[in-house]
């Protein structure tokens, strides 16, 4: 539910020639199949992975009313 989510409010991005091209990298056809979401240990696997592979900054897009994610991203925070 959430990747769908995901898909239709960030569609717009498949399209933008600069995140076409860094999709297009990843093999994915649109920001859904980019999408960190999952269970709290699945979203902390995936932020370590995306350090492991050379990310320096990692932004999270997540909805203001999303507390239980909003607290559980704080506490990643170093």
């Amino acid at each position: 539910a959430a990747r769908s989510l995901i898909g239709s409010q960030l569609e717009m991005y498949g399209y933008l020639p600069s995140y076409r091209a860094m999709l297009d990298r990843e093999g994915a056809a649109g920001p859904a199949d980019v999408a960190n979401v999952g269970t709290e240990a699945q979203v902390r696997a995936g932020i370590e992975k995306s350090f492991d592979a050379g990310v320096t900054e990692y932004v999270a897009a997540v909805s203001p009313s999303d507390h239980r994610t909003m607290d559980f991203l704080a506490t990643l925070v170093e």
